[in-house]
């Protein structure tokens, strides 16, 4: 068996990154931009009011209250064209842009604009203001051909407006890694088919393929393969166009795992198939043909496992990313904990409390791999590494939120 660390290595050494497309910004997100993109044009275009109220010289506000008779108006979207000298003013709106000869902007509130003052064309100001007051100057936000967004970043909802204000249209981005996923076994239905007696659902592919997608990848299910040759060398076949493959299940070595040994007659070199963790023992990684593969264990809670500390940051790799690791923290664990063997745990727990400022967890009964109720109720997992000690109620353990977006995309 080697270490998570050491497998975690051996399967991100050879990942080379996918090539490029062009896509559109509403479907942008979430995208690997790999490219610096520049503004194409100035915002704001030029001296605009951040306030609705009135524009006027400065210099006609330091002596107060000041009548200033209004020449026109400037709403968004529209100008004054003219040119405001001294004692005059123009109405003015948020977005409006400022008119020539006017320095700054005297907000609604700060003036006395009666029914009388209306009739005679005047306001009377009653705040004195400075240059600038009120005024989001030309280029404020950024400037025309000044570079945005800079490559190698992962595309936010922030990120597409920012794009969309620089009236960018289209950006250059990462194609979305296809994931083959080919599940095993005889004992497997899709969801919603009939049941057997001696069958159960198939709910791997789906919880992994949820994975993919929201780590910035495209899932491509190959379907089930039957325990036979025939059925996994065809279906294993449809992987030949996709940047890797994913079997779940027969990676072990029983009579029914054929995994191995079948894709081994067709040109599967494997690196390692075993990894010091639980759950998630029975890990495989190699190549078929030219096309990365990881052989998950059959149950789902070790293939969610897995799929949190590989094939996440192979989908990173693959997208010029730097790979991510699960995020840990420190919990405090309500109960004693027995010593560790050789493998590296991730145990199902809920969060339960605080004690000083931490939380406090307490980990199921079960952690059978196949059970997937606790894992939907989990709040995190704990860590405990390789013959770790025991531990008595109320120490420090390293966890890692479930709940909190990972991965985060």
């Amino acid at each position: 068996m080697i270490s998570v660390d050491e497998a975690r290595f051996q399967i991100l050494k050879e990942l080379s990154i996918v090539d490029t497309e062009v896509v559109s910004l509403d479907k942008a997100l979430g995208r690997v931009l790999t490219e610096d993109v520049m503004a194409r044009r100035t915002q704001p275009p030029s001296h605009m009011s951040a306030m609705d109220g009135f524009a006027v010289k400065a210099a006609d506000t330091q002596s107060i209250p000041a009548n200033l008779k209004i020449i026109g108006d400037a709403p968004a979207g529209g100008s004054f064209e003219g040119i405001v000298r001294t004692g005059e003013t123009v109405r003015i709106f948020t977005g409006g842009p400022l008119p020539e000869g006017t320095d700054s902007i005297v907000i609604q509130e700060d003036t006395n604009l009666g029914e009388d003052s209306q009739k005679d064309g005047y306001v009377e100001i009653r705040e004195t203001t400075p240059v600038g007051h009120y005024v989001r100057p030309a280029g404020l936000d950024f400037q025309d051909g000044t570079i945005g967004l800079t490559a190698n970043r992962r595309l936010s909802a922030r990120d597409i407006g920012l794009l969309a204000a620089m009236n960018v249209p289209w950006v250059t981005v990462c194609r979305k890694p296809r994931i083959a996923l080919l599940s095993t076994g005889d004992e497997l239905v899709r969801p919603g088919e009939p049941v057997g007696p001696n069958q159960i659902i198939s709910s791997n592919s789906l919880l992994v393929a949820a994975l993919i997608q929201q780590s910035g990848g495209e899932a491509i299910d190959l379907g089930i393969a039957k325990d036979n040759e025939d059925s996994l060398r065809q279906m294993a076949a449809g992987a030949k166009s996709a940047d890797m493959l994913v079997t779940l299940g027969g990676a072990s070595v029983g009579d029914h795992d054929l995994v191995q040994s079948v894709l081994g007659k067709e040109g599967l070199s494997v690196d390692f198939w075993r990894i010091a963790m639980r759950p998630g023992k029975p890990l495989m990684s190699g190549d078929l043909n030219g096309t990365p593969m990881l052989g998950m264990p059959g149950n789902p809670v070790s293939s969610m496992i897995c799929s949190f500390l590989f094939l996440i940051p192979a989908i990173d790799a693959l997208l010029g990313l730097p790979p991510r690791r699960p995020p840990l923290s420190t919990a405090v664990i309500a109960h004693s904990v027995k010593e560790n063997d050789q493998r590296e745990d991730y145990l199902r727990a809920r969060i339960i409390g605080k004690s000083d400022g931490l939380p406090v967890v307490e980990l199921f009964d079960k952690q059978d791999s196949s059970m997937l109720s606790p894992l939907a109720a989990a709040d995190c997992l704990v860590l405990r590494g390789p013959f770790a000690s025991s531990l008595p109620a109320q120490s420090q353990v390293e966890i890692i939120h479930l709940k909190a977006g990972y991965p985060d995309v």
